[in-house]
């Protein structure tokens, strides 16, 4: 578990995390983005529409104020992701895009109307257990998973 963070901390990192991730990716041109790699399933576009979705899922715990969300939670990582890449893998590029601007300036609304306590007590969060910390898992479906499908875009685009 990392140190916590202030309410402007992790805004302030999401949002710089964000810039720089929306940054990289303005460099990508139609094809890059909607080329699929060597398995023939994952796209830049795919991993954007699965990022949006772990968003989103943020944005039902914050207005639920409970560990609330998908029932693809319920399904082992694997089984997760290839159900958000199935849902997403036909959708056109431009509404992908739109979505994850959406999604994104939703959740920093949301992070924003949250008090300072919300994100260091669980227990503010009927059914997260008592040992996460909510801003960690805030920080782990947001910059942390921005960084972490980094180096697979890297590999996608050469």
């Amino acid at each position: 578990m990392n140190e916590p963070i202030t309410k402007q901390q992790l805004l302030e990192k999401i949002r710089q995390s964000r810039a720089e991730w929306d940054s990289f990716l303005s460099r990508l041109d139609e094809d890059q983005l909607i080329k699929s790699g060597a398995s023939g399933e994952w796209s830049v576009k795919g991993i954007i529409a699965h990022l949006t979705w772990h968003e989103r899922e943020m944005i039902a715990v914050i207005q639920a104020h409970a560990l609330a969300g998908s029932d693809l939670w319920n399904l082992p990582l694997d089984q997760r992701n290839r159900a958000i890449y199935l849902a997403n893998k036909d959708r056109p590029l431009k509404e992908v895009q739109e979505e994850a601007h959406q999604v994104f300036q939703s959740l920093l609304q949301q992070i924003e109307s949250l008090a300072e306590e919300d994100l260091h007590d669980p227990g503010c969060f009927p059914g997260m257990p008592l040992d996460w910390q909510p801003w960690d898992l805030l920080a782990g479906n947001t910059y942390e998973h921005y960084a972490a499908h980094l180096p697979q875009i890297q590999a996608l685009i050469k």
